[in-house]
């Protein structure tokens, strides 16, 4: 039998620590382990945990997906209330969750619960696990095989990290007096640990004016379409930003006047980046310039003006801003494939191949690898939002160029 889901979306999700009652009632049905204390203690926990994470949905369903699995491997198969687990316990579920059962897996994002007669009510194609095929792999025709799932190592990382956190906060509830996940994280099996540093995937200076090129002929053809489009490719790339810093959501909704000027006469954009922190970005004379044609477009003064409440990336229909990581997702990739269809059509195969398989966040690794060969990287620190200097040294590539060039000079007949 496959496993139903347990935790709804956060709009449909009552508040556990007032409504969890009558939340249970509607889980009973397909969940008989709730008419037992222990697993409704299980869920009461789990939900109070999670409903802490509301203020980014983002977060919210990272959490939901790791404890919903735990919650529903240690019912189903372990037969054993979450409280009750210790660290062999955990161990087998991070192999299971390498390596789950088939009726565990689908093959798509669905919905966990869906709405029937006006209740909310399982979704029986909904499954714990989702077979997915790379970007390249769905762009060569290839569908996703349950016989090919695999779990990644940044999903596996994910997996103790989130389920540490629970366990500590299980802790700090006295529900349980151990972390089992904590005695395993450091010598874990499952995690490969890196001999080296990962380059930053990017895309190249060429790459990048054809996108833009491409995103300025759009723009010239359609631009009640493209003007929006060449504007957030130049802010995604110049001011490093992330998918989600771009889009209305719970937490905030990004205005123009988040453009700020100061006695200087300088330009700044307010971002509330990961963990809900405030950083100021330094807004370039090319993105300002970009700025001002985007306004111009929209019949807007060329300049914010103070506390401008004018959405940052408007809806083309409808009214407010853009609430969709999807949708500009599929705006950029809009433009890799028209700008990868103009760099083969210039005879650029070899050249082109990486915006095959680029996504979003590549535009943000690209400003700020860009960035870091001219500026000082404590500023390019600052203005990426990094919590550490380490990470924007993770930018900075001089060391693999001396090295491939050394490397260049190895023979295969040794003298």
């Amino acid at each position: 039998m496959s496993p139903f889901a347990l935790i709804d979306n956060l709009e449909h999700l009552l508040n556990p620590f007032t409504q969890f009652d009558q939340y249970v009632v509607t889980l009973v049905d397909d969940h008989p382990h709730l008419l037992e204390k222990d697993y409704r203690r299980d869920l009461q926990l789990a939900l109070c945990f999670i409903y802490s994470y509301n203020g980014s949905q983002a977060t919210f369903n990272s959490y939901r997906r790791e404890v919903e699995r735990l919650l529903l491997w240690s019912w189903e198969i372990n037969k054993k209330p979450v409280t009750s687990l210790r660290r062999e316990d955990i161990e087998a579920f991070v192999h299971f969750c390498v390596s789950p059962p088939k009726n565990w897996i689908g093959l798509k994002n669905v919905a966990r619960f869906i709405n029937k007669q006006g209740q909310r009510v399982n979704n029986e194609e909904w499954r714990p696990f989702v077979a997915n095929v790379s970007k390249l792999g769905f762009s060569n025709g290839q569908k996703p095989d349950i016989k090919s799932y695999t779990l990644s190592q940044a999903a596996i990382r994910a997996i103790f990290s989130i389920l540490s956190s629970f366990y500590g906060f299980l802790i700090q509830e006295e529900a349980v007096q151990h972390n089992p996940v904590a005695t395993i994280r450091q010598k874990s099996k499952f995690i490969k640990k890196e001999v080296t540093r990962k380059q930053i995937r990017r895309i190249s200076n060429l790459q990048w004016d054809y996108v833009l090129e491409t995103a300025e002929l759009l723009a010239e053809e359609e631009p009640e379409t493209h003007e929006r489009t060449l504007f957030i490719l130049n802010a995604l790339l110049g001011m490093y930003l992330r998918i989600s810093e771009l889009v209305a959501d719970e937490r905030s909704a990004p205005i123009m006047g988040d453009f700020i000027r100061d006695s200087d006469g300088h330009w700044w954009f307010k971002v509330l980046s990961k963990g809900n922190k405030e950083r100021l970005v330094a807004v370039s004379d090319d993105m300002l310039a970009a700025l001002k044609r985007y306004r111009r477009f929209r019949n807007l003064p060329e300049l914010p003006t103070v506390a401008e409440q004018t959405a940052l990336i408007p809806k083309n229909r409808g009214k407010g801003a853009m609430t969709s990581t999807r949708q500009i997702r599929n705006i950029v990739q809009f433009c890799f494939d028209s700008a990868y269809r103009r760099m083969c059509d210039d005879g650029m195969h070899s050249d082109a191949e990486d915006l095959k398989v680029a996504t979003v966040h590549w535009l943000r690794h690209t400003g700020i690898s860009e960035d870091v060969k001219i500026r000082p990287k404590e500023h390019v620190r600052e203005d990426a939002g990094h919590a550490s200097m380490a990470t924007t040294d993770r930018y900075i590539d001089t060391e693999y160029r001396e090295r491939h060039a050394s490397g260049r000079k190895k023979t295969l007949k040794p003298i």
